[in-house]
């Protein structure tokens, strides 16, 4: 019994010098990948990669199931997968420390081949966060398991080992200081210039500000979805498992690509030195479903993004532009790709600086972003923009289209049933049926309920803030006892309505109509 017990103990010093080694592997890594490039840390160019190698159907699951937290579940699954890693390297550094040690070494390989196969590495240089955590990994483990292999000394012997070396105490003692100054020292310095730059930044008045929101545009109806989304509820759908932190002041934007005479680049003070519009706008990811949560609305502040390319010399392909695709990049390498005919057509297109008064979160793409009304957000919501290229359909595809997504994606006719919830019990009698509908850039006209597939009715229509919106609607309905489904579609302006066709998110949006079962008492 007693040798069981030292092999018990013995294996799990082993294990926590894994662990410690592992922590202090990924804290050295991103150490120097906040002193290089942050999008450079192992976990975000492993899980990066596991994201760009996922097929569509399966993002789209995560994003069903898992909603917002789809990359947190990821980053734990991979630090899930490491930490069982380090445990069996530790017990196995025991007995092999060079193998031990080879084995966090690999680790480190694995995440310098991931870093040179993202889209936006910079070459040789993200190498450096990976190898630099892998020998401060190996050299971790090799010295821990180093001293854990001295045997306890007997009873008496005051806790020393018979080296005269480390108590096991000692061992874990100063292994977790020396691993969590490390990590506290990493947390601290990640993104404080760009904290700062955000912080500093005063937003401009718009040349052209918004209208006045009309009255009547918010129904007083407990339930329903606000007009204006708070930027801190405002949903994020993105592959950044690392939310870039940019700093404002060595940010640049470049324009160039086939029709472009006069390649641009600009710095952000440049863009907010331009005439400014701010425009109510109403946002929706093509991941959304039916009835789903993934929609917001809100006040944003921006250059018109069809004076920037006209400035550049583009001319739009229904007046013999050379270019139909316009390419955005992201700092972390998203490619999204936008009709250069929308862009230009008139409509409020806009690189946005200021989002419901304030200048951009980091979630939402700070220091500059884009958006074309009327389109999903996966050809037109680049985030943390930072080259724009002038291109063709035929000659590129953007990163989802390569997944199989489509190249176009305007934005379908869909409504929303907020309240009552789903399986709710109201009393009987009346019962307000509330909720939103929206079309962007064509407007909606009319919404009808049904219940229990009977004759369609006309809902009540709130204000409408313009086409580019969201638009509320209520119904006031008799109800009775029992069980009952109630039905909702749209009309948009050009007078098409939603249709009761059932399609999933891939390849171009979700299509049908919502629905909730009640049960009345």
């Amino acid at each position: 019994m007693s040798s069981f017990r030292s092999k018990l103990v013995r294996a799990a010093i082993g294990a926590l010098a894994g662990l410690l080694a592992a922590f202090t592997a990924l804290a050295s890594a991103e150490l120097v990948a906040g002193l290089v490039r942050p999008a450079a840390g192992p976990v975000t160019v492993v899980g990066g990669a596991v994201i760009d190698r996922t097929p569509a159907p399966v993002k789209d699951f995560a994003i069903r199931t898992f909603g917002e937290n789809d990359k947190t579940v990821l980053q734990l699954g991979i630090l899930s997968v490491l930490a069982l890693v380090a445990l069996a390297l530790g017990i196995l550094a025991l007995s092999h420390r060079r193998a031990g040690a080879a084995g966090v070494l690999l680790f480190g390989v694995i995440g310098a081949v991931a870093a040179l196969g993202r889209p936006d590495s910079t070459g040789i240089g993200d190498v450096l966060p990976s190898a630099a955590g892998a020998l401060a990994g190996a050299l971790a483990l090799y010295l821990l398991a180093a001293k854990a292999v001295r045997a306890p000394a007997p009873a008496g012997a005051g806790g020393e080992n018979a080296a005269g070396g480390w108590s096991r105490r000692g061992f874990l003692t100063a292994a977790g200081v020396t691993a969590v100054a490390l990590g506290r020292f990493f947390t601290g310095r990640q993104g404080q210039g760009a904290v700062a730059s955000r912080e500093s930044l005063v937003l401009p008045e718009p040349a052209s500000p918004a209208s006045a929101v009309p009255v009547g545009v918010q129904l007083k109806v407990p339930g329903i979805t606000a007009f204006t989304t708070p930027n801190s509820d405002f949903y994020r759908v993105d592959t950044a498992l690392t939310v870039p932190k940019v700093d404002a002041g060595t940010w640049r934007l470049r324009i160039h690509g086939k029709g472009v005479t006069r390649p641009l680049t600009y710095t952000l003070d440049q863009l907010l030195a331009r005439p400014l519009i701010e425009r109510d706008i109403t946002l929706t990811c093509v991941s959304n479903e039916v009835g789903g949560p993934y929609i917001g609305s809100a006040r944003w502040l921006g250059v018109p993004l069809a004076d920037l390319l006209k400035d550049a010399g583009v001319i739009p392909p229904s007046r013999g532009g050379k270019a139909d695709q316009l390419v955005a990049r992201s700092v972390d390498g998203m490619t999204l790709g936008s009709p250069v005919e929308d862009v230009m057509d008139g409509r409020d297109a806009m690189l946005a600086v200021g989002m419901n008064g304030e200048p951009l979160p980091f979630d939402h793409g700070f220091p500059v972003r884009m958006l074309v009304p009327g389109l999903y957000g996966y050809v037109s919501a680049c985030k943390w923009i930072t080259d724009i290229e002038l291109t063709t359909f035929d000659a590129y595809d953007p990163y989802w289209v390569k997944r199989k997504w489509a190249r176009r994606a305007p934005i379908k006719t869909q409504s929303r049933i907020d309240t009552p919830k789903p399986f709710a019990r109201p009393p009987a009698g009346p019962v307000v049926i509330a909720g939103v509908a929206w079309a962007q850039h064509r407007g909606i006209t009319r919404v009808q309920i049904s219940v229990d597939d009977g004759p369609w009715r006309d809902a009540d229509l709130a204000a409408q803030a313009g086409i580019d919106t969201w638009r509320q609607w209520s119904y006031r309905w008799n109800s009775t006892p029992g069980g009952h489904t109630i039905t909702v579609r749209a009309t948009d302006g050009t007078g098409q309505v939603q249709t009761e066709q059932r399609t999933r998110t891939i390849p171009d949006g979700a299509s049908g109509r919502h629905s909730v079962f009640v049960t009345v008492t």
